[in-house]
């Protein structure tokens, strides 16, 4: 039952929404908004409150007085807001299928407020599994003198400090298994004070780890490395400076890689490349993207952004002609060496249609640039954090001033991948206001269970 203000005790405060920060948001009498941590919608709660500003305030949850239905008890003994608690996670605390509503609320919410859109549908929200399904994680290191002991994981909330975890439930079983042996590892080691984090890489059939190491290591380091990659089954690789040091520990290791069966795609990958965390969702997000994309084999299509070509080779199979553009000169070459992988291993009824990546900084585009590229029917872009904001404005100077188009066209659909709601926003207002789209579809994708990270994709067609 929800309470109306007036019955509220002084020092109470009723939670309305949830914002992206995974805090409860409430108002004081005087409209001045709250944000407080580990409340969830609809609850009544106290609040040890200890920011203040003019315009907000932050705390956290003291005590609980009107509790919400979806709470429920952390899957993890690690999580809560006490000090020391684990910040790897922000909503456990709140069922699964609750959480994915609040992202959808919060896509919906940035596509409305930032960018002034309103899709003209919603996608049904791609879920998955809610534990076990982080298949790529960076853990800090650290070697606490005091305690005399080794720390691995992630880092306390709101501090720079590693938490004291001896499990992980959003980590494959067999990795969480493995964090106290490694932390015994690591302790035994000459190198225990200058190996600063463990990047772990999960593919279908080998597990990685990457020790960043400061300072050369010893034989009897390098030894014990050998021992528990055999004991445990996994391969270690080694970064002393840059990611161009990282090299595998022992060169006959077995391939790092993962399959898209619904397209007949292997693609491997070094654990230091960019890949989804979660192999569940990334296969659901694949095939989805395409079948909105709607691709035949006459269209050429572009994918921006194109990493390694998680979307581009499963374009390759529809699609008359393919386009992958990459940032990174050296994602480019690995892109290539995937696709002649695929191209020989595939059945000659089933070739690849012609596909071709390029090398170019896709934050510096410009309408030249755009009108260069040529005409393709459909677009995929899929950007970091950071978005798509000079591609698009380029489309939008291109619609606004016909004379640059010189026989360039727009593409007819554009299925955009977002993992930052905002920036998505933003560039769903330029497409939709200043380049002829409408944005037809959008939808959350829930590839981080129980974390505030909202991924989602949206659909634009031409007006």
């Amino acid at each position: 039952m929800e309470l109306p203000d007036g019955m509220l005790q002084p020092g109470h405060y009723r939670i309305d929404a949830m914002d992206i920060e995974a805090q409860g948001i409430a108002r004081k009498p005087d409209g001045k908004v709250v944000f407080i941590e580990g409340a969830l919608p609809f609850e009544v709660v106290s609040a040890q409150i200890h920011r203040s500003k003019n315009s907000f305030e932050k705390g956290v949850v003291t005590d609980i007085h009107h509790e919400s239905s979806q709470r429920v008890r952390p899957g993890c003994v690690h999580f809560g807001l006490h000090t020391g608690a684990c910040g790897g996670c922000k909503m456990q605390h709140l069922d699964a299928s609750a959480q994915v509503a609040i992202k959808q609320r919060v896509l919906e919410d940035n596509l409305w407020h930032l960018g002034k859109v309103k899709p003209e549908s919603m996608l049904r929200p791609v879920e998955g599994p809610a534990w076990a399904y982080r298949f790529r994680a960076r853990l800090s290191v650290r070697y606490v003198h005091k305690k005399g002991e080794v720390l691995i994981g992630f880092h306390e909330r709101k501090s720079r400090y590693v938490a004291d975890i001896q499990s992980c439930r959003v980590l494959p079983k067999h990795v969480s298994e493995m964090l106290m042996p490694l932390r015994a590892l690591i302790f035994s080691m000459d190198a225990r004070e200058t190996v600063p984090q463990i990047e772990l890489a999960c593919g279908d059939d080998v597990t990685a780890l990457v020790l960043r190491h400061l300072e050369p290591l010893s034989a009897g380091d390098v030894v014990k490395l050998h021992d528990f990659a055999a004991l445990h089954k996994e391969q270690w690789w080694v970064q002393i400076k840059g990611p161009d040091t990282v090299k595998l520990l022992e060169e006959d290791g077995d391939e790092l890689a993962y399959d898209l069966p619904d397209f007949g795609i292997h693609m491997p990958y070094r654990p230091t490349d960019f890949t989804q965390v979660n192999p569940y969702i990334n296969r659901v997000l694949v095939a989805r993207a395409l079948r909105l994309l709607a691709v035949d084999k006459t269209e050429r299509v572009i994918d921006w952004f194109c990493g390694l070509g998680n979307f581009t080779l499963p374009l390759a199979t529809q699609a008359r002609e393919v386009l992958g553009v990459e940032g990174a000169a050296t994602l480019v070459e690995r892109s290539e060496e995937n696709l002649r992988l695929n191209q020989v291993s595939r059945p000659q009824d089933q070739a690849l249609a012609p596909t071709q990546f390029v090398a170019r900084n896709l934050f510096e585009m410009t309408a030249d640039m755009l009108t260069a590229d040529g005409y393709a029917e459909k677009w995929l872009i899929d950007p970091p954090r950071e978005g798509a904001f000079a591609l698009v404005k380029a489309m939008a100077q291109l619609h606004e001033t016909p004379e640059l188009r010189q026989g360039w066209r727009p593409p007819k659909r554009i299925v955009y991948v977002s993992c930052n709601p905002a920036t998505l926003a933003r560039d769903a207002g330029l497409l939709v206001h200043f380049a002829g789209y409408r944005c037809v579809s959008a939808g959350v994708v829930n590839m981080f269970a129980h974390t505030a990270h909202v991924e989602s994709m949206a659909v634009f067609e031409l007006a």
